[in-house]
C-alpha cells in the first residue's frame, strides 16, 4: 500500500479497532472502526467530486463527527483540507474561496442560498453538512463503500491550509504540511503524557488549529477518546468530567467554571490534565482554579503558523504567566523588531521561531512569505515577549498592540498585570488610541467582579506606585465584557476603533 504518512499515523489505527472514539453527550458513542467507516465514506463523496492530491476542500459547517470525518477524507485522499469558521459572512468565504480555489465548498443547508453565487463565481461545487449529520454531502457519503485506498503523499506535501484572522490586512493562507501536523502531535503527545487510556473532553470548535491539530490529532496518535461536545456549555462539562481524563481549553473556559457553583475539587477529581492556550491566562484565573480544584493548569503557546512552539512541563513547575520553554526539535529566540539581532536574557523583543512544526509560507503570497521569515529560516512571530533564565517564556504583546507613548514603548501586557491585580477589576484590556499631544495614550478598559464598583481615582494612586508615569492609563473606561473571537483572543482591534476618538486634548485621567 503507498504511504500517506498522516493517515497512516492518525486514521489508519481506527480501521478495526472496536473500542470507543467519538462520544457523544448522550453517551452514543462511535466505535473507532465505525468512525473510519465514516471517513472511507466521506473519501468517497469527495472523489466523486473530483477531489484528488492537491485539491482544496472548504469546510464551513457545524461540528460534528462528520466534519471530523470530512478531514480525515481529505487528508487519506492526499487533499489540502481548508476549515472556516461558520460564523464567516458569505462576503468572507468569497475571498477564501477566490484565493484558495477549491475543488468543493461543504456548508450549512442554510447557507447554501447565499454560498451558491459564490461557488459559482470560483468554480467550485457547492454541497451541505449540517450537524445532525444530513445535507447533500450525507446523503452522497450514504452510497459509498466503508473502505478505501490512500493516495500515496510525502511528509512535505500540503495538508492543510489555515487563514490568519486578517486583522491587519488580507488574511493570509498558512500552508501546513503533512510533516509539520505530524511531528507536533507526536512531541504532544510525549509531552503531555497522552495514551490511548485518555478520554479528552473536546468542547473545543474544529475550524481552528487548537481544536483539530492540537486536540483531535494529538488523541488520535494517542489512540484515546473524545467526549464530543457541539460547543463550550459549563453545565455539560461539569456533567461530563467524570468521564474524562484530559481537556484543552481557553481561559473563558476556565473562568467560566470558577464563576459555577456546581465546579469543584469532586468534580474534577478524574481528571489528569487541563491546558490553556489560544489567549492568554491570568495568573489569577491559574491561581483561583488550583485553589478549586488542586489542579495546575498547563500554558503553552502557538499560532496558526507555528503549531505549538513552548509548553510548561507536565512534570516540572508550571509557571503562571509564562507559557514554558520551547517544545523538544523547536527553537525559539528573542530579537530586536528593528535589527534582528538576539537579545540576552531577560529583554523584551520580538519572538521568532524554527523547527519542523513551522508552516511553509503563505499561500499565492511569496512576497509576504520572504517578509516573515529570516534567511536562517527564523520565522518572525509578530508576538513580544522574553525568555528568563530558566528558559520559560513570557508572551507581553502582539507587535501590532506595542504602545508608544510620547515615544516610549509600553507594553499592554505589563500594565494589565497590575490593573488585574485590583481589587474589583475581574479583567482588563489595555490598548494605545491617538492623542493630541503623546501621538497615542494609554487606555484600559476594566470589566469590573460582579457587584463591584470601580474607583477610577483610587486606582491611579494605587497603579501609581507600580508603573512608570509614561505607563500609567490615561483613561479608564469599564465595560460588562471584552469583545472576543471564537478561540476567546481580545480583539484589540475592535476596542481601538472604539475609543480612537475618547481623547480631546486634556491628556487627565478620565
Amino acid at each position: 500500500m503507498a504511504a500517506n504518512p498522516l493517515y497512516d499515523r492518525l486514521f489508519a489505527p481506527l480501521n478495526g479497532r472496536e473500542s470507543a472514539f467519538v462520544i457523544l453527550p448522550d453517551g452514543t458513542a462511535l466505535s473507532g472502526d465505525a468512525f473510519h467507516a465514516m471517513l472511507a465514506r466521506a473519501a468517497g463523496a469527495l472523489s466523486g467530486q473530483g477531489v484528488g492530491p492537491g485539491d482544496r476542500v472548504a469546510v464551513q459547517v457545524e461540528k460534528s463527527p462528520e466534519a471530523l470525518a470530512v478531514y480525515g477524507a481529505a487528508v487519506a485522499l492526499g487533499a489540502v483540507f481548508l476549515p472556516l469558521n461558520p460564523a464567516y459572512t458569505p462576503q468572507e468565504v468569497d475571498y477564501f474561496a477566490g484565493n484558495a480555489k477549491p475543488r468543493l465548498l461543504l456548508a450549512d443547508p442554510s447557507a447554501e442560498a447565499a454560498l451558491g453565487p459564490v461557488a459559482a463565481r470560483h468554480g467550485c461545487t457547492l454541497m451541505t453538512l449540517d450537524a445532525a449529520g444530513g445535507g447533500s454531502f450525507a446523503e452522497t457519503m450514504g452510497q459509498q463503500p466503508a473502505s478505501l485506498t490512500p493516495a500515496s503523499r510525502h511528509p512535505g506535501d500540503l495538508a492543510a491550509l489555515l487563514y490568519t484572522s486578517g486583522t491587519t490586512g488580507r488574511s493570509k493562507g498558512a500552508m501546513l504540511t503533512q510533516h509539520n501536523l505530524l511531528s507536533n502531535a507526536e512531541v504532544l503527545v510525549e509531552a503531555w503524557r497522552f495514551t490511548g487510556d485518555d478520554v479528552l473532553l473536546h468542547a473545543l470548535p474544529i475550524f481552528h488549529t487548537h481544536g483539530l491539530f492540537v486536540a483531535c490529532n494529538v488523541m488520535l496518535l494517542a489512540g484515546g477518546a473524545m467526549i464530543y461536545l457541539p460547543k463550550f456549555d459549563a453545565g455539560e462539562v461539569i456533567r461530563l468530567m467524570p468521564q474524562a481524563t484530559a481537556m484543552m481549553g481557553v481561559p473563558t473556559f476556565y473562568t467560566r467554571l470558577l464563576d459555577d457553583p456546581r465546579f469543584s475539587h469532586d468534580a474534577s477529581a478524574h481528571m489528569r490534565l487541563f491546558t490553556s492556550g489560544s489567549a492568554p491566562l491570568l495568573a489569577e484565573t491559574h491561581t483561583a482554579f488550583e485553589a478549586c480544584t488542586g489542579h495546575r493548569i498547563l500554558e503553552r503557546y502557538g499560532m496558526t503558523e507555528t503549531n505549538m512552539t513552548t509548553s510548561n512541563p507536565y512534570d516540572g513547575e508550571r509557571r503562571p504567566g509564562t507559557v514554558g520553554p520551547p517544545l523538544p526539535g523547536v527553537e525559539l529566540r528573542v530579537t530586536d523588531p528593528e535589527t534582528g539581532a538576539p537579545l540576552p536574557g531577560g529583554e523584551i523583543g520580538m519572538i521568532e521561531v524554527r523547527g519542523p512544526n513551522v508552516f511553509e509560507g503563505y499561500w499565492r503570497m511569496p512576497e509576504k512569505t520572504a517578509e516573515e521569515f529570516r534567511a536562517d529560516g527564523f520565522f518572525i512571530t509578530g508576538d513580544l515577549g522574553f525568555i528568563d533564565a530558566d528558559g520559560y517564556v513570557t508572551i507581553v504583546g502582539r507587535e501590532k498592540d506595542l504602545i508608544i507613548s510620547g515615544g516610549l514603548n509600553v507594553y499592554p501586557k505589563e500594565v494589565e498585570l497590575v490593573l488585574d491585580d485590583q481589587p474589583g477589576v475581574r479583567e482588563s484590556a489595555v490598548i494605545g488610541v491617538p492623542h493630541p499631544d503623546l501621538g497615542e495614550a494609554v487606555l484600559a478598559v476594566l470589566v469590573p467582579e460582579s457587584g463591584a464598583e470601580i474607583d477610577a481615582r483610587a486606582l491611579h494612586v494605587e497603579t501609581a506606585a507600580y508603573l512608570a508615569g509614561f505607563k500609567q492609563p490615561k483613561a479608564l473606561v469599564t465595560a460588562e465584557a471584552l469583545p472576543r473571537n471564537a478561540m476567546g483572543k481580545v480583539q484589540k482591534a475592535l476596542l481601538r476603533r472604539q475609543y480612537a476618538d475618547h481623547f480631546t486634548g486634556s491628556g487627565k485621567w478620565g
